[in-house]
């Protein structure tokens, strides 16, 4: 059986922005992965709030998607998805254009150098919209924040060409909630699942 390992941020956890407990299982997109694909793959969910992916994060080794990654992916791992990215755009990292693509390019490197055979779909996360400067989390974002996820889908497919990565832009897939402009209603988690399932199932691992 193949393994996938899905490690990305809070929306891969499964944060619900109604009330902030954890989608079940069968709502967020990596449990609905890990039902939909039980036959043929072995679905490891690896989500973290407040994962970032370049950018360290004085939340600590758990939250900081580079220095963990490692935790997670093996040489038993054969696809990876990585879904990181909007929380390193945070008011507070205030990172440019280059550092986000540079930042990117390292943890796909290091994903490689971990696992040479890893197949690797490179998620570029939706774009943040005015919501989140209204809702809970106002105080981690600002205008340039917003500015910025616009931006990201761009760099990520770069970096997805450039290495040889799947590349998905859920900008043009699905819309963030409404409650809190940065994360995924119930709907949008079950869109998410079906694209890359569909992605997974497209990849030639022999």
């Amino acid at each position: 059986m193949k393994t996938v390992l899905c490690f990305g941020d809070s929306n891969t956890f499964g944060y619900n922005p109604v009330d902030g407990t954890r989608y079940p299982e069968s709502i967020r997109w990596s449990g609905i992965l890990k039902q939909n694909l039980k036959e043929e793959y072995n679905v490891i969910e690896a989500g973290c709030n407040n994962r970032t992916c370049f950018i360290d994060n004085p939340d600590g080794i758990e939250q900081t998607g580079y220095k963990i990654l490692s935790k997670y992916l093996t040489k038993s791992v054969d696809i990876l998805i990585i879904a990181l990215g909007i929380n390193d755009i945070q008011k507070f990292y205030n990172p440019t254009l280059s550092e986000i693509k540079d930042g990117v390019e390292k943890i796909i490197l290091l994903a490689k150098e971990i696992n040479k055979n890893i197949k690797i779909i490179l998620v570029s996360p939706s774009t943040l919209s005015n919501d989140v400067l209204k809702g809970y989390f106002a105080f981690q974002h600002d205008k340039q924040s917003i500015e910025k996820s616009f931006k990201m889908a761009e760099i990520y497919k770069a970096a997805a060409i450039k290495f040889n990565c799947e590349f998905i832009d859920l900008a043009k897939c699905v819309t963030v909630s409404k409650t809190d402009g940065l994360h995924y209603d119930e709907a949008e988690h079950k869109k998410i699942a079906t694209i890359i399932e569909n992605k997974i199932k497209a990849i030639n691992l022999t």
